[in-house]
């Protein structure tokens, strides 16, 4: 692979992961054995479903031990805690993703007392299914993502050796574990906004024996301090792409970042321009913590069975607060019910737009919260 010459360091050849999985002065792992195991599983599945194409990431998430970054975690709703063996600690908090109620959380962790219990936290820890590792005040605060999610993400932000990564949002930590395995340890930097979050990241990263540069900040903010940046990934949801990530990147970086429920990849020309695509694949993640609450989605006047489509529910989230839901049907009716590929945005300094097919085309919508900017187009379907 080439290099971008942001650094003359290559990716962590075999010798160096197996030395940094079995860091000096630590107590041995009990679970590495079983572990291997479901992780191979683990990855066998995710290679099933299209992913891991790439030998790298595949090795990263064959060798990184996903259970040291979630000595415990919840699982949501009243049939888990109904399902947990007797004793299991539950908690009462609002359910992610809901407008109304409570839910049930159990509570699995690696040093409870009962087998049976252990033993669940361990499998589900190797489940390819996110994983709840925070919650405060009835919200999620961090969460350990879908890894066949994390996969796709991975891959589409198309690291090179050499390669500079900062990440917004460092959850449990796995996610900068795995982009460390790739990629070294120097050349990734970590954020997040709640010091108790980077602590524990902290920890888990030197448990399995990776020290990548973890900061305390605002992910809006990024990170000057390890700039610039030849890739940006943010696990966690923007309404629009803020100034200071373009202004950290050098050209031609990659940001790869969730943006109304899908994952938008933007190339980077300069600190003020950037254009890309949406993936193909849905993205819910939890919103970038300072950034307020995404915008209220209208469903009114509409018939039940587009609400089903999600390329539908797509379009209702990125041109939420600037299209009217009839309007919304109509064109997404009329253009041929498109996926989120045909969608993307664009930044022009203090202007940025999601569009439809084409960022000078006939449907664009206004990025960040509703009455913040005026639609500066919104046509309606077969509008000249």
């Amino acid at each position: 692979m080439g290099s971008t010459g942001g650094s003359t360091r290559s990716a962590p050849d075999a010798a160096e992961r197996v030395a940094r999985r079995k860091p000096a002065g630590r107590e041995a792992d009990g679970y590495a054995e079983e572990a291997a195991a479901l992780r191979t599983g683990l990855v066998r599945e995710i290679v099933a479903g299209g992913g891991l194409t790439d030998p790298a990431w595949r090795a990263a998430f064959e060798e990184v031990p996903r259970h040291l970054f979630v000595p415990y975690y919840y699982e949501a709703g009243d049939a888990a805690a109904a399902a947990a063996p007797p004793g299991t600690r539950t908690t009462r908090a609002g359910e992610v993703g809901a407008e109304h109620g409570t839910v049930g959380y159990t509570r699995l962790w690696r040093d409870d007392p009962h087998p049976l219990r252990r033993a669940r936290w361990l499998a589900g820890a190797y489940a390819d299914a996110p994983l709840a590792t925070r919650v405060r005040d009835g919200e999620l605060i961090t969460s350990s993502s879908q890894p066949s999610l994390m996969a796709r993400m991975l891959q589409a932000l198309q690291v090179r050796d050499g390669d500079r990564v900062l990440e917004i949002g460092a959850g449990t930590g796995y996610n900068a574990a795995l982009l460390a395995h790739r990629l070294g340890d120097a050349h990734v930097t970590t954020l997040d906004l709640d010091p108790e979050i980077t602590e524990a990241a902290r920890n888990h990263l030197a448990a399995a024996g990776f020290r990548p540069a973890v900061v305390t900040g605002d992910g809006a903010r990024g990170c000057p301090l390890h700039a610039p940046y030849d890739r940006i990934i943010a696990t966690c949801a923007v309404a629009s792409i803020p100034s200071a990530w373009l202004g950290q990147c050098r050209p031609d970086a990659l940001i790869l970042t969730p943006l109304a429920t899908g994952l938008i990849a933007l190339r980077v020309a300069d600190a003020r321009h950037a254009e890309g695509h949406f993936l193909a694949i849905p993205a819910y993640f939890v919103p970038l913590r300072g950034s307020g609450p995404p915008p209220q989605v209208p469903t009114h006047g509409l018939p039940s069975r587009p609400l089903l489509d999600d390329s539908f529910r797509f379009l209702l989230n990125v041109a939420a607060g600037h299209l009217e839901p009839v309007e919304a049907l109509a064109l997404w009716e009329h253009e041929g019910r498109p996926g989120r590929e045909r969608y993307g945005v664009t930044v022009r300094g203090e202007r940025q737009w999601a569009w439809l097919d084409d960022p000078e085309g006939a449907y664009g919508w206004p990025l960040g919260p509703p009455g913040r900017l005026e639609p500066f187009r919104a046509l309606s379907p077969g509008a000249p």
